[in-house]
């Protein structure tokens, strides 16, 4: 596209009703799938705005599509909106303040996520119809990324198979695409159940669903000796059986996660989890039941993808921050520690600055050490041809999922990071509609990547979508 292109006009004219939309759901932060509030502020956008929408994808309640234009091909741009507990805090603090104590708060940025993604969606429908072209955007709204696994479910109920693209963001310290690197993951609950008896005067009788626990743990603790290097195996026990000392706890339960670069291997680590629970309901006489609760596949790379969404980012340009926008990061800066900003600086393969703000793109070759999470994205990546960036929206070092994400995500700086980041993804999406050779690029790479490892669900056939 020409520089000179309106697509950009269109989504400055539009700006404050996603700016109002994300602001709107940052204060009314709501947990996986009981995103009510949140789903419904983002359908009734979509309907203002002429998209035709469906709610209840895939039998989930919270999540929504706005779906604009006719014919091919279909691009998709994703959207999420939950939010995390125990993150409750003021807007433009730097100090920890929380609006309510224990409550929920949007520490990863989703409420940005969302807007932004829409936004984008909004301008690529405006265009299309202003340039009487041909194709089919559609924003989907995804819910419960933080646990939850929703897209994973929306994968297998079918709902991006006729997707021949899409496109994501995040909002981050640094502008630039997130390298396609991250674990696939299985979150499970192992039951044990045993035979509750008086500690003291009869503990023969008695079998203790917590001694499985614990004993499960002390296996599993031996097992990472023998693992693959990236595994990661992270546990919490739920039940714990009671207070009582005295009383032969007869049930406990304990919840695992295990992560791997690969699904096979993750899979494989899992398998091994499962046996060494099996071990310790025999040691302990006590019988165990494991409840699969949702899974998520590594992310699969989309180089001329990633490259035409580096392309747009780099013509589109970094926000332009005010002085206030720089004090208000420096102070947010002051409340983290050097680590804090370091590993952002490594992860991004920079040499740090003093610079409170990313005011600059991020070149396509730039690699660093990556923190590897896990995202329900990676499903998506298997599906169709599929490319995310990040949008330098907090000050840098801003570690995610913490009370300053919460705290500037309503500032400024976001919302004009935010913006930067719309056009980066809406001229991406223009380019596959309008220019064939993209799009023929996006999935002749996808093709070749699944002729060598084709895509298999990590979900079990009984799993459904539901709050862990």
């Amino acid at each position: 596209m020409r520089n000179d292109d309106p697509l950009w006009d269109m989504i400055e004219d539009k700006k404050s009703r996603f700016m109002e939309l994300a602001d709107t759901v940052w204060g009314t932060p709501e947990l996986l799938y009981k995103e009510h509030r949140s789903a419904e502020a983002h359908r009734a956008l979509l309907e203002s705005e002429g998209f035709r929408v469906e709610t209840g994808l895939a039998g989930i309640d919270t999540a929504v599509m706005g779906e604009a234009g006719q014919g091919g091909p279909v691009i998709a741009i994703l959207g999420e909106y939950d939010a995390l507990p125990g993150l409750s805090q003021r807007a433009g603090s730097d100090a920890h303040d929380p609006v309510e104590p224990g409550g929920s708060g949007h520490g990863c940025g989703h409420n940005l996520l969302g807007a932004g993604a829409m936004m984008a969606a909004t301008a690529v429908k405006d265009y299309l119809a202003a340039n009487d072209l041909p194709g089919t955007v559609r924003y989907y709204g995804c819910p419960a990324e933080e646990g939850g696994a929703a897209k994973t479910f929306m994968v297998r109920g079918g709902v991006f198979d006729d997707v021949d693209a899409a496109l994501s963001w995040h909002p981050m310290s640094f502008n630039g695409i997130i390298p396609p690197l991250t674990l696939a993951v299985a979150m499970i609950d192992f039951h044990f159940k045993g035979r509750t008896a008086h500690a003291a005067v009869s503990p023969h009788l008695g079998r203790s669903a917590l001694d499985a626990v614990e004993l499960m743990n002390v296996g599993v603790n031996y097992l990472r000796e023998h693992v693959p290097q990236d595994a990661r195996i992270h546990y919490a026990v739920l039940d714990s059986g009671g207070q009582a000392p005295n009383v032969v706890q007869e049930r406990a339960t304990v919840r695992y996660s295990v992560r791997s670069l690969k699904r096979r291997d993750m899979q494989s680590v899992l398998d091994r989890v499962t046996k060494v629970a099996e071990g310790a309901a025999l040691m302990t006489g006590t019988t165990m039941r494991s409840h699969f609760i949702s899974a998520m596949s590594e992310m699969l790379d989309n180089p001329p993808l990633y490259k035409l969404m580096q392309t747009h980012f780099e013509r589109v340009g970094a926000a332009q921050f005010s002085d206030a926008d720089r004090d208000y990061a420096k102070k947010i800066q002051a409340t983290l520690s050097d680590a804090d900003i370091d590993a952002t600086y490594q992860a991004t393969g920079l040499e740090r600055t003093d610079a409170p703000l990313c005011d600059f793109v991020v070149p396509y070759e730039t690699r660093g050490v990556p923190m590897l999470g896990s995202t329900d994205l990676g499903d998506i990546s298997w599906t169709v041809p599929f490319a995310q960036v990040s949008g330098g929206t907090m000050a840098i070092g801003t570690p995610l999922h913490t009370w300053q994400v919460v705290a500037q995500g309503k500032s400024d700086a976001a919302h004009k990071a935010m913006v930067q980041v719309s056009k980066a993804i809406a001229g991406t999406a223009v380019d596959l509609f309008t220019d064939p050779k993209h799009l023929a690029a996006a999935k002749a790479d996808f093709k070749t990547r699944l002729s060598k490892d084709p895509y298999e669900s990590p979900l079990t056939p009984d799993a459904e979508p539901r709050v862990p």
